[in-house]
């Protein structure tokens, strides 16, 4: 019998990469907020080695701020730049959405913050739309340790992937044999 690729398991093919509403007002009052960043920042060198595409969102940014440094510079051209919303739901930002579902992008891989409020209204949304939801364990935060873990176990609950980052550079690379092995191993190895 030929060996069969779950389709629970991540795909660089299948994938994208969705930034939530990393800010420069927000970042700062979440505890783990630098590591949610520095995490996120190695899932998108990752995403670009892969040809993963990758997508950002901002809450209100009159008022919260743009994108925190490094990441900025990550969706600083106009194609790439961060679709702003007033929804909690980053599923209302469609640009980089329909696209991926028009190249058969149904994996999407979530970071940011808060986790039980545009992480959670996002990805309960993506599923909603027939996608596969992944969140980032240590890419998701909140401010407050309950608020965060009742809503990793909800999303768990509703059907979504808790996973973490090496996870999914693993997953997206596949074999040892891929071209790219060698530099996500160094991501994996630079750990946090």
């Amino acid at each position: 019998m030929p060996h069969v690729a779950s389709v629970h398991r991540l795909d660089s093919n299948r994938s994208g990469l969705l930034v939530v509403d990393l800010q420069e007002r927000l970042v700062p009052v979440i505890p783990s907020g630098d590591q949610v960043v520095r995490q996120t920042q190695r899932l998108l060198k990752a995403a670009d080695m892969l040809q993963v595409p990758s997508a950002a969102t901002v809450q209100y940014p009159k008022g919260l701020g743009n994108l925190v440094a490094p990441l900025d510079q990550w969706f600083s051209h106009d194609k790439n730049s961060p679709e702003e919303k007033l929804e909690f739901s980053s599923a209302v930002c469609r640009q980089s959405l329909d696209a991926w579902t028009q190249a058969g992008r149904d994996q999407i891989v979530v970071t940011g913050i808060e986790t039980h409020v545009c992480i959670l209204q996002t990805v309960l949304d993506l599923m909603a739309e027939g996608c596969f939801a992944y969140v980032v364990a240590e890419a998701v935060a909140a401010r407050h340790g309950r608020d965060h873990e009742t809503a990793m176990d909800r999303m768990r609950d509703a059907g979504a992937t808790i996973i973490t980052a090496e996870s999914v550079m693993f997953e997206w690379l596949g074999t040892a044999d891929h071209p790219q092995f060698k530099e996500i191993s160094k991501l994996v190895k630079a750990g946090v």
